[in-house]
């Protein structure tokens, strides 16, 4: 698998589990962190967690685990790290507050709608 197909994946994952406004960035060429951040937010702490969750239980059937987690106790900035793909789930106000979208604005954004299903 791909990391794109990988980002992909992973995307859905959040999305079934309701995570609002889901980003892909393309990362490679910018940073040697991943090539591909997930992005969204989750309502509350529960529901970020339950993202978190949710993800990890859905690619965990593919076979694979994050190398690590950061942030779940708090639940205001989870980062699920899958070593080529990061995925951030964020409260809404942290997720405004960090801006990573903006701090990666050079990042090619690829659309989830667009892509197509795996």
């Amino acid at each position: 698998m791909t990391s794109r197909e990988k980002a992909v994946a992973i995307a859905r994952a959040a999305e079934a589990k309701k995570a609002a406004d889901v980003v892909i960035l393309d990362m490679q060429g910018l940073t040697l962190i991943a090539d591909y951040f997930v992005i969204c937010h989750g309502q509350n702490p529960i529901h970020v967690r339950a993202i978190a969750d949710g993800v990890e239980e859905e690619v965990g059937e593919q076979g694979w685990a994050p190398s690590h987690r950061e942030g779940y106790d708090s639940a205001r900035w989870v980062l699920l790290d899958f070593d080529d793909v990061v995925l951030h789930i964020f409260l809404a106000a942290e997720r405004e507050y960090y801006g990573l979208e903006r701090l990666w604005a050079d990042a090619r954004r690829l659309e989830l709608e667009s892509l197509p299903e795996s």
